[in-house]
């Protein structure tokens, strides 16, 4: 029942959407050409005749399709919403400057170009609002034990019951646990006796290692009743969220440890931006970069630079630029500044305080050895100490360090938790985006340089 009422839900989710582009298409001619402009061009609502009413037709079949292959219309209850509200962002994108090709192919200069720009805000505004609707209308219902999804769990262990406690816990998933299997015995009577009939929707594999010589059998009666299956690893602990399957001859390879950043067009991306932006903001600070340095010079003997061994991409180390704070010392390879360190000097707890002393990394960033954003580069030192004792530390050197991070916009800098920084570090490798990058950089910028203490 489940499935039949999906393919009418994902049929009627199209639809709409292909509405709500044409009612966009529509208020936006109104509000630019009648409103705002009192203008009239071929983008007029008068304008529409039969021809244009077809063409309007088609780009919203053409928005959809677009969706479509972003895979928009295969719904999840497990799946995070702001994955799809960037979908339509982009998807709607692709669809405008299609479109946009097309006017200036065929020379059809008087269109207006401020009712496509409000088209793309009002219809990306009205498709997001109406998943958010969707999605809270749903889960509303769920939590009131309608549209259930029934699983059964399979699993004598703790993996079992971690799965049920999460999905019990959460009731506008819909989820219901019709019932657990624990007993492995007589496992393919047990099972053909609750999937045979509808009534189950899924079967949920949460099998510990002693458990695993169960897997085959368990998914041929899946197959042989037509029952959907998921597996919960045994080594679900170590997994990441988005692992990668190759296969070489017959045989599936699961590559754990794959990012974004492993595809080389996002590699290139985020390179080129870094270049760019930093040769920009090298420039804009320039100004405050030659006050740091007079500043440095007049209130401390000795360089103006400090410069300090860190691990960067693939562990190899590099030598990280900062304006001396400090006076000289013999502790700068291993030790950690406290927010009262007596070798401060005043000036230096100010550009400390502000970031200026973070400015020179810019030219670490130009020369390739770090990154404006990602994770914070440690010293060798303390590398050895933190590989052993945290876990997933090492993970962190497989894409370049940052100046700035998702750690450390969430106020994880300095003095804090290494546990949680790696946390912070790992998600964002694995989530990266240029948008991401962007957004961190924002953050920072507004916010993230004002800082009580810093490594």
């Amino acid at each position: 029942m489940i499935r039949k009422n999906q393919k009418l839900m994902n049929f009627l989710n199209a639809v709409s959407d292909g509405f709500l582009v044409l009612f966009a298409y529509a208020f936006s001619s109104w509000l630019w050409l009648d409103v705002i402009k009192d203008d009239r061009n071929m983008a007029s609502l008068d304008q529409l005749g039969s021809r244009m009413g077809i063409t309007a037709v088609i780009y919203a079949v053409c928005v959809v399709l677009v969706l479509a292959c972003f895979h928009m219309y295969r719904t999840s209850r497990l799946a995070k919403p702001t994955k799809g509200l960037k979908k339509v962002l982009v998807a709607n994108a692709i669809s405008l400057v299609s479109a946009a090709a097309l006017l200036y192919l065929f020379r059809l200069e008087d269109f207006s170009r401020g009712v496509l720009a409000l088209f793309y805000i009002t219809s990306c505004a009205l498709l997001i609002v109406k998943r958010l609707l969707m999605r809270w209308l749903l889960r509303s219902i769920r939590a009131r034990g309608y549209n259930l999804k029934h699983v059964v769990v399979i699993g004598g262990g703790e993996l079992a019951d971690r799965y049920v406690k999460a999905i019990t816990a959460d009731e506008a998933l819909g989820m219901h646990v019709k019932e657990v299997i624990r007993d492995m015995s007589g496992l393919d009577a047990k099972m053909e006796k609750l999937l045979h009939n509808a009534g189950v929707d899924e079967v949920v594999a949460a099998l510990e290692p002693n458990e695993l010589g169960f897997i085959v059998q368990i998914i041929q009666n899946c197959e042989k009743c037509g029952t959907k299956i998921s597996i919960v690893p045994s080594y679900n602990d170590v997994i990441p969220t988005k692992p990668t399957i190759n296969v070489v001859g017959d045989l599936k390879l699961i590559q754990l440890r794959t990012t974004p950043l492993d595809e080389p067009l996002n590699a290139f991306l985020k390179r080129a931006f870094d270049i760019v932006a930093s040769l920009i903001l090298i420039v804009l600070s320039s100004p405050l970069m030659l006050l740091a340095v007079i500043g440095v010079k007049l209130t401390s003997p000795g360089p103006v630079l400090f410069r300090q061994e860190r691990v960067g991409l693939n562990k190899e180390h590099f030598t990280m630029l900062k304006f001396r704070s400090m006076r000289v010392n013999d502790k700068e390879t291993t030790g950690w500044s406290t927010e009262k360190d007596p070798r401060r000097t005043k000036f230096g707890s100010f550009i400390r305080k502000t970031s200026i002393d973070e400015l020179p990394q810019l030219f670490n960033t130009l020369k390739g050895d770090m990154s404006l954003v990602g994770p914070r580069p440690e010293i060798p030192f303390f590398v050895e100490q933190f590989r052993e004792t945290i876990p997933l530390y090492m993970v962190k050197n497989q894409v370049r360090p940052g100046i700035t991070g998702w750690a450390q916009v969430n106020g994880y800098r300095g003095d804090t938790s290494i546990e949680e920084r790696i946390k912070h570090d790992l998600w964002y490798i694995e989530n990266w985006s240029l948008s991401l990058d962007i957004l961190i950089l924002f953050r920072t910028a507004f916010g993230g340089m004002i800082n009580k203490e810093k490594n």
